[in-house]
């Protein structure tokens, strides 16, 4: 975890705070908006009544709750409730988080919240992708351009959404969009849509994301 965990009185390792859905079961219901916002009781309503959702599970609103009142720690139960969500998705879609061989689980992290907020919650998509597991979905799907372009875009979301990698005081544009425009200018001579770009652009642009992150947080993007 990003931040060390702690405990109170509040909270022990009984604690439920992740709940999971798929292959047609769900630990909650439409109805508990409040502990797991509005996408989380959707979700597994939806699960519930048998339309085709891919598994997944809900963070708690009271992980945040407790977050701020405890001086920005987790809960010590939520790494390992987390780490059975995972393998309870693995076993589901018969794939491996971060698998280097075969097809790789890829996971889409929302934000969300007990009341809509349209707009103002992040995503970060393709969480499980590396320099290894690229490769792996490069093979299993037989395409490196999906899968550089998959791993570019993680980067540049978990970059600005987690590590803050953002614009600053005085840039005009953020900076991840700016490689990749100076990109394009120097090897197109103009500019050119997204999907033009080849695989081995999109490595480029990966390292040269790599190689931004390192610059702004002085730490190396993690694997």
């Amino acid at each position: 975890m990003a931040k060390k965990t702690q405990s109170n009185s509040k909270s022990t390792k009984s604690t439920k705070v992740v709940y999971t859905w798929g292959d047609g079961k769900a630990d909650g219901n439409g109805s508990m908006k409040a502990l797991l916002g509005g996408k989380g009781a959707n979700l597994a309503e939806m699960t519930r009544i048998g339309l085709p959702v891919p598994p997944g599970f809900t963070v708690t609103t009271e992980v945040c709750t407790y977050f701020y009142a405890n001086k920005r720690t987790y809960p010590v139960s939520l790494q390992a409730q987390m780490e059975a969500g995972v393998k309870n998705m693995e076993k589901i879609m018969g794939t491996q988080f971060g698998a280097t061989s075969g097809m790789p689980l890829l996971v889409a992290v929302r934000s969300g919240a007990r009341d809509s907020m349209p707009g103002m919650m992040d995503t970060i998509l393709n969480l499980g992708l590396n320099d290894e597991s690229v490769i792996a979905l490069a093979k299993a799907t037989g395409n490196p351009r999906f899968a550089w372009d998959c791993y570019r875009r993680f980067i540049q979301m978990y970059g600005d959404v987690v590590l803050g990698v953002q614009k600053r005081e005085g840039e005009d544009h953020e900076p991840f969009e700016t490689i990749i425009e100076e990109f394009k200018h120097k090897k197109y001579k103009g500019d050119v849509e997204d999907s033009a770009l080849t695989a081995e652009d999109q490595q480029e642009l990966v390292k040269r994301f790599k190689a931004l992150v390192k610059a702004r947080t002085g730490k190396v993007f993690p694997e």
